[in-house]
């Protein structure tokens, strides 16, 4: 894979985003609960990343109860708390779905369907992809859009893979077929085009930045406030250089993180600041992939 440190640089395309928005804001709920590592799942061990407290207490081997329950708040309650913020402000949102973890809640899947928001694929599993071979990623791709097309009744268009992609990931996508593009990136605010064993493939980067996994982090969000006031500077900020040149606003959400009270309230607090700024565009993450598509298509 070459890398490309260039990009748009000075010349970045006109986004022409719907009604002349100034910024396209693409709120992104990872929905991991229920496929993250597990005893009980044969994998040796328990995911003590993205929770509430630090890992490690419990012998190597051993179930952790408690992560595994702070993985549940996510499913049990704090999955229906956001949701309940997006329905009461008719506000869109892109799930990135693992696949077991919504044939495990059954209800949260079809709650996402009957909303319209869109799932795009974040594995079969909750695993890192460059740990697998070519064949096992390949048969996870498959079984992943499968479990979701048959839970919701429509195939995922976009993928994303837990931190990044293997070097086999985007031409194991382009053979697989059917997918608008992938998130495995985290270089740009705009859409771009690579050329993957011949074709044309749309990348729509995402962040890591305003994203709640830093309240996990030691010198990372502490408090609602912290990251209230990090989506609003990062907010303005683009809404300020999208008079001349709009771009997206990614937020990555986890249900166990912003599901919190708390983080839900300030939560809550910037999706009615930034729906309050005129020419904003509120959009799924398959929105923005057919826009660029359509208004940026693929030249080799």
């Amino acid at each position: 894979m070459v890398r490309d440190l260039v990009g748009y640089a000075d010349r970045p395309p006109q986004a022409r985003w719907p009604g002349g928005a100034r910024i396209a804001v693409n709120m992104v709920l990872n929905y991991e609960e229920g496929s993250e590592y597990t005893i009980g799942d044969g994998d040796g061990r328990t995911e003590i990343g993205l929770a509430e407290a630090p890992g490690g207490r419990v012998p190597a081997g051993t179930r952790d109860l408690a992560f595994e329950t702070m993985y549940e708040f996510g499913s049990r309650v704090g999955f229906w708390r956001i949701h309940e913020l997006f329905r009461q402000r008719g506000l869109p949102l892109t799930v990135f779905g693992c696949a077991v973890a919504l044939e495990r809640n059954p209800r949260a899947a079809e709650a996402i369907a009957a909303a319209g928001h869109d799932i795009c694929c974040h594995g079969w599993r909750w695993v890192e992809h460059f740990k697998l071979s070519e064949d096992e990623e390949r048969e996870q791709i498959a079984r992943g859009v499968a479990s979701i097309a048959a839970l919701t009744g429509e195939r995922p268009l976009g993928w994303y893979c837990r931190y990044g992609p293997s070097e086999n990931t985007r031409r194991l996508l382009v053979e697989e077929g059917g997918f608008l593009y992938d998130a495995d990136a985290y270089n740009d605010e705009l859409p771009y085009w690579v050329t993957v064993a011949g074709r044309g493939h749309l990348v729509v980067p995402y962040t890591m930045d305003a994203n709640d996994g830093k309240f996990c982090l030691p010198a990372g969000f502490a408090t609602g406030d912290d990251f209230y006031a990090y989506l609003k500077a990062t907010f303005d900020q683009l809404y300020a250089e999208g008079e001349t040149v709009p771009r997206i606003m990614s937020v990555g959400l986890h249900p166990r993180i912003s599901g919190r009270p708390a983080r839900a309230r300030a939560l809550a607090r910037f999706l009615d600041y930034a729906a309050g700024q005129d020419r904003v565009w509120f959009c799924r993450r398959v929105d923005i992939a057919r826009h660029w598509r359509s208004e940026h298509p693929y030249r080799g």
